[in-house]
This record gives structure tokens, C-alpha cells and sequence, in this order.
């Protein structure tokens, strides 16, 4: 199959259990829960995406023919010659993520995880999985490596994903960095994040450590 990506890059990864680990982000264009455009915000599953995923127009973006082509592609970004580590995000990766992408990327020594909605089946051969549920969506997936969760959110209460087997739960503010880029614990958000956590000891507090550090 051809792989649609917007964007890759080198990087720390920002939140969640891996923060502050060196990682190759590779986006996936589109979502199954929102179309990317302004004039559907109002109506989507998941209305708060702060990301672009539209297209194949980003920093090293384009359409890759075959699983071996975007696995050199993702190598390349790495390095040295230690074992790789990828992201693969989105939109919704998913909708494209496959296992034989996966078998690509172990082929050249790099370590794939996932950072998903969880609506969609995902290959059982991804080395970690994140899951971020989003609103009211249905999500299929029963066990996960990470379950990450923006916080609050309507629809999608941190009780309402009990069932699903985690081995780390996160709790992430809901995005609005507009008044909080220094100082997060001010906003709102972020205290009833803290909050919530000390009242259920079971949930981790996750920072976008990325965005207050001012780093892609």
C-alpha cells in the first residue's frame, strides 16, 4: 500500500511514559474523528486536536509506495547506529499502520510504538501501544501498554476506561496554553488533573513537556 505522512522529524518525545526519550515522530495523514477542517470542529468526536494532519505538505512529508521505502526514510532520521525508536501518530494512525510496515521498521532495528485513538485495530506486532481515548468513540482496543488521557473531557471520563488493561494511566490538561505556557499548574485544567490523580492513585500525571520546553 502507499503510506500518506504529513510530517517526520527527530525529537524528544514530549509526554506519557517515554518523556524525554530521543524519537522519530512519523504523522499519518487523517482521522477518523475529525476531518482536520476548521468548518467541522464544531461537529466532530474529538474537537480539541491542536494538530495538522492534512495533506502531505510537511517538514519531510510525502507519499511512500512501499513499507521498505518509509522504513529508510525513518532510519535515516536516527542518529547512529544504536536501535531506533519511532512514533507513529497522527490524525489517526490506524487508519494506515499495518503489519507489514511493522516487520519494515523491526528490519532495520527500530523499536515501533503507537499513539492512537484507540478506535481502530491496530498490528499485535507494535512494540508499544498508547492509547488516547477521545470523546464519545467507541474504542476497540481491550489492552494497551499506555493509556493516556486528555483531561477533563466530555464523554470520555477517566471511570468510563476501567476495563481496559494498562500498564501506565496518564492523565494529560486539556490543551489551552494560551494562559499557561510558563506556568501550567495555573490553569484549570491542569489542577483537576492533579486533583483527580491524588484523589486515584492508579492515574499519573502527563505535562506536554514539549510545548513548555518550546520544542517540536
Amino acid at each position: 500500500m502507499t503510506y500518506s505522512v504529513k510530517e517526520m522529524f527527530y525529537t524528544l518525545q514530549g509526554e506519557g511514559f517515554h518523556s524525554g526519550r530521543p524519537a522519530v515522530f512519523c504523522r499519518f495523514t487523517g482521522c477518523n474523528l475529525w476531518s482536520g477542517r476548521e468548518q467541522d470542529r464544531a461537529t466532530a468526536v474529538c474537537s480539541f486536536c491542536d494538530t495538522d494532519f492534512i495533506g502531505t505538505n510537511g517538514q519531510n512529508g510525502g507519499k511512500f509506495k512501499t513499507a521498505q521505502d518509509l522504513a529508510t526514510q525513518i532510519r535515516e532520521f536516527w542518529p547512529d547506529d544504536s536501535k531506533g525508536f519511532v512514533v507513529f501518530t497522527g490524525g489517526e494512525p490506524g487508519l494506515q499502520l499495518d503489519d507489514e510496515l511493522i516487520e519494515a521498521m523491526h528490519q532495520q532495528n527500530i523499536e515501533c510504538a503507537v499513539e492512537s485513538n484507540g478506535t481502530l485495530p491496530l498490528p499485535k506486532t507494535l512494540d508499544w501501544v498508547c492509547i488516547s481515548p477521545k470523546g464519545t468513540s467507541t474504542v476497540v482496543i481491550e489492552e494497551c501498554d499506555e493509556l493516556k488521557l486528555v483531561f477533563p473531557q466530555e464523554g470520555a471520563t477517566p471511570e468510563r476506561f476501567n476495563s481496559i488493561k494498562s500498564k501506565y494511566r496518564y492523565l494529560s490538561p486539556i490543551n489551552d496554553w494560551t494562559q499557561a505556557t510558563l506556568f501550567p499548574a495555573q490553569h484549570p485544567a491542569t489542577k483537576a488533573c492533579i486533583d483527580y490523580c491524588l484523589a486515584h492513585p492508579s492515574w499519573s500525571l502527563s505535562l506536554q513537556s514539549h510545548k513548555i520546553i518550546n520544542i517540536d
